[in-house]
């Protein structure tokens, strides 16, 4: 309606709705402008409607992206959990119950069992290894228990630490210390082993093309 042009009343289109206005006491002219004059209040009132409406329309229209947005985001929150927890029950999978059980006790376990070597070890037993089958063994108080055959031993192509070669000691580092997070270790170790590894990992010896100097380091941990 703003772009509406106001019609001329004097015209002869219009002359008989100017015509039923006049009196004794009203010209045409007179009638014409009164017209004009209600032309122009109706217009400026549809003007007036219509901006509110568009008004409430991009309200509306912002309110619907809010919303999409937000129902985006939360279906993106939901696929990264569904992700994460895919990947942690596969982490899980992964690991070897043999090293899990040693990490449980609080024992020493080799990083071996972190490394991508050693998680296709876990794998491959894992798919291959009957785990239904127990064995016993003996408790920490002394007496038998039975424990699933996949936990009690240990994999046959183990790497001492100090043997690992850098490019599996980095590869490991993170998998044990989501294992030691999984396993509900305090954080406080966790964060300790974390930093200690860290520090082995920055140090000049680290990237050195010394070998001994790599092996030092290595050794030292």
């Amino acid at each position: 309606p703003s772009f509406l042009v106001c019609p001329d009343f004097m015209t002869e289109r219009y002359r008989v709705s100017c015509t039923s206005m006049v009196n004794a006491n009203v010209t045409e002219a007179q009638a014409a402008e009164t017209l004009r004059n209600i032309w122009i209040t109706t217009n400026e009132d549809l003007c007036l409607q219509w901006h509110q409406q568009v008004v409430e329309d991009e309200h509306l229209n912002a309110e619907r992206r809010r919303l999409a947005e937000e129902e985006a985001e939360w279906q993106k929150a939901v696929l990264e959990l569904e992700e994460a927890t895919m990947r942690a029950d596969e982490r899980k999978k992964n690991f070897s119950k043999f090293a899990l059980r040693k990490l449980d006790k609080g024992h020493y376990v080799e990083l071996y069992y972190w490394t991508n070597h050693g998680l296709k070890d876990a794998m491959i037993n894992y798919c291959t290894r009957d785990d239904n089958s127990m064995v016993p063994t003996k408790g920490e108080d002394g007496s038998t228990v039975w424990i699933n055959a996949a936990s009690s031993k240990p994999a046959s192509r183990v790497i001492p630490d100090r043997n690992l070669a850098p490019a599996d000691f980095s590869q490991a580092v993170p998998h044990i210390v989501a294992a030691l997070e999984d396993r509900d270790w305090a954080q406080q170790r966790v964060l300790m082993l974390a930093q200690f590894w860290g520090a082995i990992m920055v140090h000049r010896y680290w990237n050195s093309r010394d070998m001994l100097a790599q092996k030092a380091i290595l050794l030292f941990q």
